[in-house]
């Protein structure tokens, strides 16, 4: 009777079978990211210049004096993200920084229940356990663990931004935005998505929240001005080593400056195809609508300007976790190429072909992102071509077989992610997911 009880309870479904086999990999996923990767040393080290600046903080001390000839880390939060983070140097740098990675720990694992919960997947899915071991094995949360920097908290706050929009808590929203931009400004381009949207209370708290902050932080900086003069133009320059946007691999390998600005216009350009047909056809079809515009913008703002970082990569996983919508524009093996491009933690260094290797490591990422921008453009524009072959237009571009009527099991929209719950499995989760829903 007693070893009966201690019996694992043998699974009975697929889903069954693929749940008990992922919750392991997951947790000791999770594990192992945050306790080895996160807590090792680490050649690079983000932590240390925020904790430096924070320490002089708070003893009144210059913070924006950072010699820019170097390749090491550099501060470059403005005096509200200073001001925000300030209390970490209140403890010794190593613990201060074991909580710095705890939080964002917790911040990752907080943004993969909330994109659960966006895309109607219970945590007792398959999808559940399958989207941790992605995600704390992806590069992106790996070294952002590792490096000891701020994304975790940021995807966090941008699932949150994103869910509150799309139930149109629209001052909540703002607020979840401006406490990002306060410290830095990488969201800030899906300010673009409640523009559109017409929710312009977004807007108060969003410029407000750092506005105040900054406001009460620059007479407390003793060198503002030098974030102003110093900094800011850093931000803004180019450079040609650990930058992975077109302009980054340009410079390093010497190209013409006409050629780069040829690639970037040209990709500006399919950019702004994509997000026309987004506005135009798929306002209504709001979650499709939101994510996928979230991950153009993301991609588009790293790609084309001055600088954009592997794992800045984090912050499209509510793009990727759009695969589960019937018309995903991911559902397609180029797609999952690009992914695999700047998703992955493995390297392509070759020691005997090195400028070999070399080139497949440090064009992946920028071929990554643009080769996704470049499917997300052919897809929607492929979608639009057959609409008005069809004269259907006025219906929207959605695939035939996704309208109403094709199939009485599938509809063509999404269900608001705030929708109550039916018991029903959602027709527009991925096969994998269906008949694994609580």
């Amino acid at each position: 009777m007693f070893l009966s009880q201690l019996e694992p309870r043998t699974a009975r479904t697929t889903s069954e079978v693929l749940n008990f086999a992922l919750w392991p990999f997951a947790v000791f996923t999770v594990l192992r990211t945050v306790l080895v990767k996160g807590t090792n040393f680490n050649i690079t080290d983000d932590f240390a210049p925020v904790y430096k600046a924070s320490l002089a903080f708070l003893n009144g001390r210059a913070i924006y004096n950072e010699n820019f000839d170097l390749v090491d880390p550099h501060y470059l939060y403005p005096p509200s993200g200073t001001l925000m983070i300030a209390p970490l140097a209140l403890l010794d740098p190593e613990k201060s920084k074991w909580c710095f990675v705890a939080l964002n720990a917790l911040a990752l694992v907080l943004a993969w229940y909330l994109l659960l919960r966006l895309f109607r997947l219970s945590i007792k899915s398959v999808a559940a356990p399958l989207l941790l071991v992605l995600m704390f094995s992806s590069e992106t949360v790996i070294n952002t663990l590792a490096f000891g920097n701020v994304n975790g908290c940021l995807l966090a706050a941008e699932v949150i931004f994103l869910m509150l929009v799309l139930r149109r808590r629209d001052l909540w929203a703002g607020v979840a935005m401006g406490l990002t931009i306060a410290v830095k400004p990488t969201l800030a381009p899906l300010l673009l998505i409640p523009l559109l949207r017409g929710q312009w209370k977004v807007f108060i708290t969003a410029l407000g929240v750092p506005a105040v902050l900054m406001a009460a932080a620059w007479p407390l900086i003793k060198d503002p001005m030098d974030f102003v003069h110093r900094t800011v133009p850093y931000i803004f320059a180019s450079r040609d080593y650990f930058n992975s946007a077109i302009v980054g691999n340009a410079g390093y390998y010497g190209l013409p400056v006409w050629l780069t600005w040829s690639m970037r216009i040209v990709m500006g350009v399919l950019v702004l195809i994509s997000l026309w047909l987004l506005y135009r056809y798929y306002r209504s079809d709001e979650l499709f609508f939101v994510t996928t515009m979230s991950g153009v913008l993301l991609i588009a703002s790293w790609l084309l300007p001055s600088l954009g970082q592997q794992y800045y990569s984090m912050l499209v996983f509510p793009f990727l976790m759009s695969v589960a919508l019937r018309n995903s524009v991911l559902r397609n093996w180029p797609a999952w190429l690009a992914i695999f491009g700047f998703m992955t933690y493995d390297k392509w260094l070759l020691d005997h072909w090195q400028s070999t290797g070399r080139a497949l490591e440090y064009l992946r990422v920028t071929f990554g992102w643009g080769l996704l921008l470049v499917v997300v453009f052919c897809v929607l524009g492929d979608r639009y071509l057959a609409a008005r072959r069809e004269g259907r237009l006025d219906s929207g571009i959605d695939p035939a077989f996704l309208l109403p009527g094709a199939d009485p099991e599938v509809p063509a929209k999404a269900p608001r992610p705030d929708a109550p719950a039916n018991g029903v499995t959602a027709p527009e989760q991925v096969s994998v997911m269906e008949g694994a829903r609580a």
